[in-house]
C-alpha cells in the first residue's frame, strides 16, 4: 500500500474510532440526576406540563433554546409503576396524555405533538438529520473561509478539504448527535474529544493529498482551523438545540 492509500485509510479508522465510541448512558451521581425530558417543537409562551399522576403534581422545569422547548422532570418526580399522565395547559384550553412505556434510559426523551395532542418516544422525525446538516455546513462555512485566506485556490485543493471535512466533521457531528442528552454541558464535553479525533485525521490526511503548499503551512491551516471549529463548535451547542 503507498503512502496516499495508508494516509486515507488511517484517516478512516480514526473516524471509525470515533463513531464507535459513542457516548453512552451513564448513572454517575456526579451529573445531573436521570430525567425525562418532553421535547416540542416552537411551543406556545404559556405551555405549562403538569406530572398528575403523581400526588405531588410538581410541574416541568422549562429549558427553551432556538426553536424547542425541553420540559423536565427529574426522578424524584418519576413513579415506580412507570405510567406517566401530564396535564398540558396553553392557549386556555387543557389536555392530558399518557406515557405508559416505562422509563429505561438515564435521560429519557419524548416529543410532544401540541396539536395533535399526542406524545411519543424519541424525538421527532428529521430532527437529527435537520441539526447534524446546520452544525455541518457551519463548520464548512468557517474552516472555508480560514481556507480561503490560507490562499489556497487550487480546485484539486477545495475538493480534498470538502472530502475530507465532510468525513471527519460528518463524523464527528453525528456522534455528537447519538449521545441522548439534550443538555449543552454533556455535549461539550463530547465534542472536545471528538475533536482530537477530528484534529489527528486533518492532520494526516491534509498534508497528505493537498500539494499546493508546503506541508507546514497546511498543518498550521490545520491546528489553526480545527481550534477556530472546536470554539465555534462550544458556541453553537450553546445557542442551538443539540
Amino acid at each position: 500500500m503507498n503512502k496516499t492509500g495508508k494516509g486515507l485509510l488511517l484517516v478512516m479508522v480514526l473516524c471509525t474510532l470515533m463513531i464507535s465510541i459513542l457516548p453512552t448512558t451513564a448513572s454517575a451521581n456526579s451529573a445531573e440526576p436521570p430525567s425525562l425530558v418532553i421535547l416540542i417543537n416552537n411551543p406556545p409562551d404559556d405551555l405549562s406540563i403538569v406530572l398528575v399522576s403523581n400526588e405531588n403534581q410538581p410541574e416541568a422545569i422549562v429549558r427553551r433554546v432556538a426553536w424547542e422547548g425541553y420540559y423536565v422532570f427529574y426522578s424524584r418526580d418519576m413513579q415506580a409503576d412507570g405510567k406517566y399522565t401530564f396535564k398540558i395547559s396553553t392557549k386556555g384550553e387543557t389536555f392530558e396524555c399518557t406515557l405508559a412505556a416505562p422509563l429505561q434510559r438515564y435521560n429519557n426523551v419524548v416529543t410532544l405533538d401540541v396539536y395533535n395532542q399526542e406524545l411519543k418516544p424519541g424525538k421527532y422525525p428529521f430532527r437529527s438529520v435537520l441539526l447534524v446538516s446546520i452544525r455541518l455546513l457551519l463548520t464548512l462555512l468557517i474552516e472555508g473561509i480560514i481556507f480561503w485566506f490560507f490562499r489556497f485556490t487550487q480546485k484539486r485543493s477545495w475538493f480534498i478539504f470538502l472530502a475530507v471535512n465532510l468525513v471527519t466533521q460528518g463524523a464527528l457531528n453525528i456522534w455528537l448527535n447519538s449521545g441522548g442528552s439534550l443538555m449543552p454541558s454533556y455535549l461539550i464535553f463530547s465534542l472536545i474529544i471528538g475533536e482530537v479525533f477530528v484534529f489527528a485525521a486533518e492532520m494526516i490526511a491534509l498534508p497528505i493529498f493537498i500539494k499546493e503548499h508546503k506541508k507546514s503551512r497546511i498543518l498550521i491551516y490545520a491546528f489553526i482551523a480545527n481550534l477556530i471549529s472546536l470554539i465555534a463548535g462550544g458556541y453553537i451547542i450553546s445557542v442551538l438545540p443539540v
